[in-house]
């Protein structure tokens, strides 16, 4: 009903809506009413109250509400069925994992404005400042084998680089397996988590985070070198509702032409978009660390690298650090 409430005040944005005619429009009571403005308020919305009036909404937050991002949504299953929103929490991830156990649709989106203990690859510790960033998880269920699901990482790894430059400018490039990279500097990282049987995926959660807003003083000192935000690269704000929004359709729009044509389509586009082929690389994985040429990706996601001694080691996971020689 809270949503109801805000679309009949978007609907007449610059005037005023009388009591009377929300409460006949929804057939709800003056107190309802009541109830849901101080709700919408409370969710960071300006809206001004005049007695025999009415209501006027006088201004919309930056923020990743529900409300904001299906506004104008063209997709037909991410964020279509439920979204859950949290202003502060440890993992948005933590969150998608447990709702994919309880059996939740396809699509399935989970949103906070921070997080407490966002994780980045290999472990550590990605910075999540409150109302800077888009922090999010996609509950999927793909009816693929589960070594196919390396893939999944690189259909979103293409699909939030073309929304990025299509709603900034900002042209992004992919640093195998799954990290964007704006002028060398870190701008979102991607990861999946599983859930699967021997020849089956149950689930999988799909995590992005991408630095919107943030200014340089906003990340922690140790990685203002390697980390920058769509603002530091425009100068300008981005508007972070409408950047998950068009996030959420170019990832559907991927995702489903994987899901129909394979990985062929999406491998070709992530090799144009590569920062990380064909040049001198080192590795680190949990175990070792690898030099050599970065020759090629093959079908399954896997990095082929050429070792000094002209072998190919075939890497499926790893931390990249691009070599200049």
């Amino acid at each position: 009903m809270k949503e109801a409430v805000l679309r009949l005040l978007k609907k007449n944005c610059g005037a005023y809506v009388s009591g009377e005619e929300i409460c006949k429009s929804l057939q709800v009571t003056r107190t309802a009413i009541w109830k849901h403005i101080q709700a919408l308020r409370e969710d960071g919305y300006e809206i001004e109250a005049r007695p025999r009036v009415g209501y006027q909404l006088t201004g919309t937050p930056d923020r990743l509400n529900p409300e904001e991002i299906k506004e104008g949504l063209s997709t037909r299953i991410m964020g279509q069925n439920k979204i859950f929103y949290y202003s502060t929490i440890s993992s948005t991830n933590k969150i998608a994992q447990e709702e994919g156990q309880r059996g939740c649709a396809e699509g399935t989106l989970v949103v906070a404005e921070e997080q407490t203990g966002g994780r980045g690859r290999l472990g550590r510790v990605w910075s999540s400042p409150r109302y800077k960033g888009i922090f999010l998880s996609l509950v999927l269920r793909p009816l693929v084998n589960p070594a196919q699901v390396a893939q999944v990482t690189m259909v979103a790894s293409v699909a939030l680089a073309m929304a990025i430059r299509t709603e900034t400018g900002v042209v992004a490039g992919i640093k195998w397996p799954n990290d964007l990279l704006a002028h060398g500097k870190k701008v979102c990282g991607i990861s999946a988590d599983l859930n699967a049987e021997m020849d089956r995926v149950n689930y999988l959660v799909l995590g992005a985070g991408i630095n919107a807003n943030q200014q340089l003083e906003d990340f922690p000192v140790e990685l203002r070198d390697t980390a920058t935000s769509l603002k530091i690269e425009t100068g300008r704000p981005v508007d972070r509702a409408k950047l998950t929004r068009a996030c959420l359709e170019s990832f559907e729009h991927w995702y489903t032409l994987w899901l129909d044509e394979g990985f062929g389509p999406v491998l070709s586009s992530w090799k144009e978009m590569s920062v990380s082929l064909n040049c001198p690389v080192r590795i680190h994985t949990l175990n070792k660390s690898w030099e050599g040429w970065a020759e090629d990706i093959d079908v399954d996601g896997a990095l082929l690298l050429r070792l000094p001694n002209g072998e190919i080691q075939r890497l499926v996971s790893g931390e990249v650090s691009l070599r200049i020689t």
